[in-house]
């Protein structure tokens, strides 16, 4: 123990309880189980806003009150809990993620940095141990966005760029509006959405891919997230019988979907975007019938680049596509439509931030790789408003996730925790004249995955 004012004293190292961590994320993986009928295994369906997500947050405002925090709700419905420092004028050092989920989830997306940053707090209070500046633990609204079609929603909100009255006007498959959603659940809160900028923000989140599970290494360092971008794109055909119209005559949507699959496809395996990725994850055609010709199809098309002029290149090359789709046809009449779901620019995260990450693993006995995330996060939207890095966790399966099978070892939690408990420790003992006041670009280099 090293003292470094009266009545206050922070160990050198801090552990936090693994057993308590794998406890709590094993009992909120509960709350929207459902058994996977492809591989038997335990998933979890906890899409925000919904029934089973506000069991979830309930159960964490408990959590978060025993451990002695003071939690607010913002207007977006996040969820904060504040433990104080010894000088509450100092800008706090905020840690968290989300607890909404995917339809087919696993139990450590977005939960291992909620439930890990409120671990740290409880093993803070175990150990009697105080903290110059506060700490706030945050669980961040529609983190994934598969229910209003625009993830990192209360962050981004909270960060400024997107607006409230866009978010509350999101509406879901069933017309459902977001604002609505958020009062019915009881989680429409009182304080302000757009947060005064943090002393720093970090997060610790599973990778999500199979780059440290290769690297046999624990512990990543995240150099920032890559540009990512979502549409929806509408065909408008005309129905027809199956059996009775003949192929040049028909104006099938189904089949300019099948080519908009292909196409994006053509587009990664070519090169000339770099380390493009691009996913066609939703389809669907109406009136999904086996004797009649689409009239109409509905897609989603995914594009990731760490690049953003490769980024733009493929969205303009892929406009230019869309623009052409109709002449490809056999007959006239294909109509085209788009509409934006979610833009975000490569995000670098702060240096600094990433060198009190390396030390604190290094301190521990770790040798991290550091990489970029291919997956987006809510610590993009904070850094722009707070010096900002994130560490990541090795995941087995060849780090699957959005599915049951995701997984990541106790030990492997209880690794990335105590390396972000020992970030937070330093940070938050940072005093005001040390404070990281402006936004920098990473220094370390990437891995060549993404």
């Amino acid at each position: 123990m090293t003292a470094v004012s009266p009545n206050r004293t922070v160990p050198d190292l801090l552990d936090i309880n693994g057993d308590r961590l794998w406890s709590s994320l094993m009992e909120l993986a509960q709350v929207g189980s459902y058994e996977d009928s492809e591989t038997g295994l335990v998933g979890v369906n906890r899409q925000s806003l919904t029934d089973a997500d506000a069991e979830g947050r309930n159960l964490l405002v408990g959590w978060m009150e025993s451990a002695g925090l003071d939690v607010c709700i913002d207007e977006m419905g996040t969820i904060f809990g504040r433990r104080e420092g010894l000088d509450p004028t100092l800008r706090p050092v905020v840690a968290g993620s989300h607890i909404d989920s995917v339809g087919t989830a696993g139990a450590f997306d977005g939960c291992l940095g909620v439930l890990g940053a409120l671990e740290i707090v409880r093993s803070l209070n175990d150990q009697g141990m105080r903290t110059r500046r506060p700490l706030v633990i945050a669980a961040w609204t529609e983190e994934e966005g598969v229910r209003f079609g625009t993830d990192m929603l209360g962050s981004a909100v909270a960060a400024g760029r997107l607006t409230l009255d866009y978010a509350y006007d999101l509406v879901d498959a069933e017309g459902l509006r977001f604002g609505d959603e958020l009062d019915r659940i009881g989680f429409k809160g009182t304080q302000p959405v757009v947060l005064e900028p943090p002393h720093a923000y970090v997060e610790c989140h599973i990778e999500q891919g199979p780059v440290l599970l290769r690297d046999d290494v624990a512990i990543g360092i995240v150099t920032g997230v890559q540009s990512i971008s979502w549409q929806k794109v509408i065909l408008h055909g005309r129905a027809a019988h199956a059996g009775t119209t003949p192929t040049e005559l028909r104006v099938d949507a189904g089949l300019a979907a099948a080519q908009i699959v292909v196409k994006v496809r053509e587009m990664v395996d070519s090169g000339s975007y770099g380390r493009l990725r691009a996913t066609v994850g939703h389809i669907a055609t109406s009136p999904g019938l086996p004797s009649v010709v689409p009239d109409r199809a509905e897609l989603t098309v995914d594009l990731r680049n760490p690049d953003d002029e490769q980024m733009a290149a493929a969205e303009r090359d892929f406009a230019a596509f869309l623009d052409t789709l109709p002449e490809l046809q056999p007959c006239s009449g294909l109509k085209v439509a788009t509409k934006r779901m979610a833009k975000t620019s490569h995000v670098p995260f702060d240096h600094r931030v990433q060198d009190v990450i390396a030390k604190a693993a290094a301190d521990l006995g770790h040798q991290p790789v550091t990489l970029m995330s291919g997956a987006g996060h809510d610590a993009q939207e904070m850094a722009a408003i707070a010096p900002t890095a994130m560490v990541f966790v090795r995941g087995q399966h060849d780090g699957i996730s959005h599915n049951p099978r995701e997984y990541s070892t106790p030990d492997d939690c209880a690794a990335g925790i105590t390396v972000l408990a020992n970030t937070l420790l330093r940070l938050s003992d940072e005093s005001a004249d040390e404070s990281h006041d402006e936004l920098t670009e990473p220094l370390t280099d990437e891995t060549d995955d993404v």
